[in-house]
């Protein structure tokens, strides 16, 4: 006997519906909150957890070309802000970093440009 609410195709008919109600910028904006939330727990940003340099650059990668690639559609007053949380996860992974990347070469600078 399976719940309504256990039941995956339901979940997934839910999801959707949770989704259609927002517009693009609110379910990016999610998820690039996500995403530098989740590059400062491997940066050893929150009380109780470790730096992992390796998995915050994929994180923080990731995060810059999602950053990028939306900005032209979002307009500076959502991107701004967005940009801003980046390079200061940038500028923290650098603070880190034991060996320092060349300029230009650190997590996502690829998509931003040199971060110092």
């Amino acid at each position: 006997m399976t719940s309504e609410n256990t039941n995956p195709e339901n979940a997934g008919i839910t999801a959707a519906r949770d989704l259609s109600a927002l517009s693009a910028v609110e379910i990016l904006s999610l998820h690039i909150v996500d995403l530098m939330t989740a590059a400062a727990v491997k940066l050893g940003e929150f009380a109780g957890t470790t730096t992992d340099l390796a998995e915050s650059r994929i994180l923080i990668n990731a995060l810059a070309g999602l950053v990028d690639a939306s900005a032209p559609d979002l307009g500076s007053h959502h991107a701004g802000p967005m940009r801003d949380g980046l390079q200061t996860l940038q500028r923290s992974f650098k603070e880190r970093s034991a060996i320092k990347d060349e300029p230009g070469m650190g997590p996502g600078e690829k998509y931003t440009g040199p971060v110092y």
